[in-house]
């Protein structure tokens, strides 16, 4: 993600009219007071997708922030906003509602309603992703969601969970993705916060079907991540664990250009890969760490990283951890 605002690189003095003026273009216009100006901290990164969809990572002490129907007129992006809190204790109030949201919770608003957000951090600074949306991208009418406005939606299992992991991952990976990637990056957030959303609505069937399988993927992918380390993961085992066919889930898989065994073996070479690229994994050996990502036999294990990577495990190692050396 880049870094579109950092408090610190400012004077102290600049800070607050600084952030303002970027929130009021990045974000939407509101009204933001800082109880202590002088010692402002705030930061902001963001990427941005396709069509106006935007992933914001906010870090920031205490604030309080107020979107009046005055501001509304003046300016209305009109978004749905998905705010993921990962860090301290954030407060919101719209429609008459008012809630206190802490780690782990997602919560929805609106920009073209009023509302009042505020945060006080005690100690440790506050942080949140937030997924901005245009309204005309989500198949929901307002009516539908105004239900859903500043009322928590946990975020730790289910679909909840499986969004918040993709905007953690989104926003730690950012860097590393390229322009084309940012299309499918944007259905997968999409369908992800669609489906979080109907399911809070009760309305899943309101869902394109082709959502529906972005999904039912994106939940068989996170299981798969989830148990990389088992010997039992077989595609067998990954059909039973979703109550479905192996035929229909080696088409699922067929419609990504991929099958689950491909996948399985990917992502645990990927796993693999970066261990031993990791200089706190270096007491490990190799053999160990294949084992601890699904690769028991070393035989087997050197046979497909040398074919994946061009070398075997301990080289790889050796001149991972030596480059790593070199530039420190």
């Amino acid at each position: 993600m880049d870094v579109v605002f950092d408090s610190d690189l400012l004077p102290a003095a600049a800070r607050a009219a600084g952030w303002q003026e970027l929130a009021d273009q990045a974000l939407c216009v509101t009204q933001v007071r800082f109880p202590d100006e002088g010692s402002l901290k705030v930061r902001l990164k963001a990427v941005a997708l396709r069509d106006g969809v935007q992933l914001a990572a906010l870090t920031y002490g205490s604030l309080a922030c107020r979107r009046t129907p005055a501001l509304i007129r003046r300016s209305d992006p009109e978004l749905y906003q998905l705010a993921l809190i990962t860090g301290g204790r954030q407060n919101l109030e719209q429609c008459g509602r008012r809630v206190s949201l802490g780690r782990g919770e997602l919560v929805l608003y609106d920009s073209s309603r009023p509302y009042e957000a505020s945060v006080t951090a005690e100690g440790a600074l506050a942080d949140s992703l937030i997924l901005n949306v245009p309204k005309r991208l989500l198949p929901f009418r307002d009516a539908q969601l105004s239900r859903l406005l500043a009322v928590p939606l946990p975020a730790r299992q289910g679909v909840g969970g499986i969004l918040a992991r993709f905007l953690t991952g989104l926003g730690e990976e950012a860097p590393h993705c390229t322009p084309q990637d940012t299309g499918r990056l944007q259905s997968a957030a999409l369908d992800l916060a669609g489906a979080v959303l109907a399911h809070h609505l009760d309305r899943e069937r309101s869902l394109p079907a082709h959502t529906h399988q972005h999904v039912l993927f994106l939940r068989i992918e996170s299981f798969i991540r989830a148990h990389l380390g088992s010997e039992e993961l077989t595609p067998a085992a990954v059909a039973a664990a979703h109550q479905m066919s192996l035929r229909a889930l080696h088409r699922l898989f067929g419609h990504h250009n991929t099958t689950v065994a491909q996948f399985i073996r990917r992502q645990r070479l990927e796993h693999c890969r970066r261990d031993l690229a990791a200089r706190h994994l270096s007491h490990l050996t190799v053999h160990a760490i294949g084992t601890r990502w699904g690769f028991p036999r070393p035989a087997v294990f050197s046979r497909v990283f040398r074919t994946a990577y061009g070398m075997p495990p301990g080289e790889y190692r050796h001149r991972a951890l030596l480059r790593a050396g070199t530039q420190r």
